[in-house]
């Protein structure tokens, strides 16, 4: 995928997260199956995942700087996610996610070719280059959307 292509489905996730803002509270706090996830733990979930990138990625390389970005235990911070959610409202996580992903967005894409396509070092050795890291995200959004949309529909 171009990069162009590629940022473009990675800001799908901002308009998608615009239009749950008319969502009802029970339907933002329902599992969108029985046992599995609410819509909020995954709206928060993914915000929370692009605020970790944006600072300990994304920034650091716009600065300069050594990446502090880590191979973390992914339960463990979906579980710190969920419970963040419940301190939130549905518009503070809506913001929250639409403004992270903004500024991930206009960060890469400010980022010269020769940066686009680096290889860069987690702080524990791992490497991503960005092109990886945006379709690995655009992955991740059309999966949680797809799990969203029928449920909605459904609704």
């Amino acid at each position: 995928m171009k990069r162009e292509e590629a940022l473009e489905a990675f800001s799908k996730l901002i308009s998608f997260a615009d239009q749950l803002r008319d969502m009802d509270e029970n339907t933002w706090v329902t599992p969108y199956k029985p046992g599995k996830w609410t819509i909020r733990d995954i709206v928060t979930h993914i915000a929370l995942w692009d605020q970790y990138f944006l600072e300990n990625a994304i920034q650091k390389i716009t600065n300069g700087e050594p990446l502090t970005l880590e191979n973390l235990n992914y339960e463990e911070f979906n579980q710190s996610a969920i419970e963040y959610a419940k301190s939130k409202t549905k518009d503070e996580i809506l913001d929250l996610t639409i403004s992270v992903r903004q500024e991930l967005y206009n960060q890469v894409k400010a980022f010269s070719d020769e940066a686009y396509q680096t290889v860069y070092n987690y702080a524990d050795n791992k490497k991503f280059s960005l092109d990886e890291y945006l379709l690995d995200f655009i992955s991740h959004d059309e999966h949680h959307i797809k799990q969203i949309e029928p449920f909605l529909q459904s609704k």
